[in-house]
């Protein structure tokens, strides 16, 4: 994970360099779900490929994960595939390692808490890369299934032995003295109030990616200094902002930076300490390219792998 948080800043920086060329992705609905083609191409880092994922919220009765996913990479230099990758863990590996990023840029230093919205696979990463960048000592958890929030609590305990792991009764107790939020939920509308968030308290919100998807409330949109993944997707993709620009409550001005930006420079970070930082990702073809072709190396240098010829 730590590796993966370094390939992500990189990531961002090429973003906002203008060093990658993503097209907004492709969303494809079927009766049952949805499929987003994502391709990207990375020019300091020579990345080539496409994602395909999808999204399908029943399969949980089927016992199926609800997101999958493959990620194909190609030569830069020939367009030839070198490689097929499982999608599915790449993405979640991906989005925490994202977080991970915006949390050691913007996060407080002394940040202790971390509460969790969400219990599925997407949090459990979430957690990993907030544990890489800050010393958390506590960690709360709330969804609205009881059943897979104690499966995840129990074991965040197991792999956080020296942490404290807790089931929050409700949402305003998983945010009391919380230092850091993050919300991985499929919610339409909004999984917190923004009003019992403590000053100076750093937002990672990954879960809504339609427009018509809402974890975080308008307030705290409205309080917060705002950095986005890239700008251009967050305003045609993220419901947590265009839900309060539609309402006329912000402007899309009320974006403070990418956070590819704050990495080069171009744009300050968290001023002060009362300061309350959301990072809102979509989420992003050039991070599962990045993020595979790293896979890819290192998994040539180990000679792990198998051939398959075409």
């Amino acid at each position: 994970m730590q590796e993966a948080i370094e390939v992500m800043k990189n990531v961002f920086r090429q973003l906002s360099l203008g060093e990658a060329n993503v097209p907004l992705r492709t969303s494809i609905a079927s009766q049952s779900g949805l499929t987003l083609l994502m391709p990207a191409y990375l020019k300091t880092s020579n990345a080539l490929g496409v994602k395909v994922v999808s999204v399908y919220t029943a399969n949980t009765s089927r016992g199926l994960p609800t997101i999958t996913g493959l990620t194909n990479v190609l030569d830069a230099q020939t367009g030839q595939p070198v490689a097929v990758l499982e999608g599915t863990y790449l993405t979640s590996l991906r989005t925490g390692a994202a977080s991970g990023a915006a949390t050691d840029i913007l996060a407080p230093e002394d940040a202790h808490i971390l509460t969790v919205f969400g219990a599925g696979t997407q949090a459990r990463t979430q957690v990993e890369a907030v544990c890489c960048v800050r010393d958390i000592r506590e960690i709360r958890v709330f969804s609205r299934t009881r059943r897979s929030t104690e499966t995840f609590a129990e074991e965040l305990a197991h792999t956080y032995r020296n942490m404290t792991v807790t089931m929050s009764e409700s949402p305003s107790k998983a945010l009391k003295d919380a230092n850091i939020v993050t919300t991985a939920t499929n919610s339409f509308t909004p999984v917190f109030n923004g009003s019992d968030l403590m000053p100076g308290v750093h937002i990672n919100a990954i879960g809504s990616f339609r427009p018509d998807m809402q974890e975080v409330d308008e307030f705290t949109v409205q309080r917060a200094r705002v950095i986005v993944d890239k700008r251009e997707a967050a305003l045609s993709e993220a419901g947590d902002l265009m839900i309060p620009i539609q309402k006329g409550i912000i402007t899309e001005q009320h974006i403070h930076a990418e956070l590819g930006e704050i990495i080069i420079g171009a744009k300050p970070g968290r001023e002060n300490h009362n300061d309350i930082t959301l990072f809102k990702s979509v989420g992003n073809a050039a991070q599962d390219i990045a993020i595979a072709q790293a896979i890819l190396q290192s998994a040539e240098a180990s000679h792990l792998g198998k051939l398959v010829p075409f």
